[in-house]
């Protein structure tokens, strides 16, 4: 399985037994839709590894307690102390609406009710305080806030983004 058919899902954070389980941190708004997994992708030197879950339960809220088939002792689970988990796109639960994943958008046009076609988003920048739609526009890179207020609807049949964009904001890079 290659990390890019694949979502990030959390991370191992620490042992929960001496007999191997372990607890793993769900990234995510709603941990109970993986609670009955059969399995996860561990990712161990750059190499996601299916690990097979003989059971597993919710645990404080956002974390996991897992124990994977054949793993039975401390050693063993030190092995995947930190690493990342990950499971098939196809197992996102559906959005609708004006909700979407980062992954389902690139690729999309961003279409201001004013302006009309504004270009198609390359990427999306999380690691600012507010999101960033990466929009190209020929070799102009334009960022903009990806801002409920913002976002008129998810087109999702035309592979569009329509957002009422305020004044000057597009301008101020052409």
């Amino acid at each position: 399985m290659r990390k890019e058919d694949c979502f990030y899902l959390g991370k191992i954070a620490k042992k929960f037994s001496f007999k191997g389980e372990v607890l793993a941190y769900l990234d995510t708004d709603e941990p109970e839709l993986y609670e009955n997994l059969e399995s996860v992708f561990v990712e161990c030197n750059k190499h996601l590894i299916p690990f097979f879950i003989e059971n597993s339960s919710l645990h404080k809220n956002d974390f996991l307690r897992i124990r994977f088939e054949d793993m039975n002792t401390e050693e063993e689970a030190d092995a995947i102390m930190g690493n990342d988990i990950y499971l098939p796109l196809k197992m996102l639960p559906k959005l609708t609406g004006n909700k979407f994943y980062y992954h389902e958008v690139i690729g999309f046009e961003v279409e201001d009710k004013r302006l009309g076609v504004v270009g198609k988003i390359e990427s999306i920048n999380d690691t600012t305080a507010q999101p960033l739609f990466e929009v190209l526009n020929g070799e102009v890179e334009i960022l903009i806030p990806m801002i409920d207020h913002f976002l008129v609807k998810i087109d999702r049949e035309n592979k569009k983004v329509i957002m009422d964009l305020p004044e000057g904001l597009i301008e101020m890079y052409l």
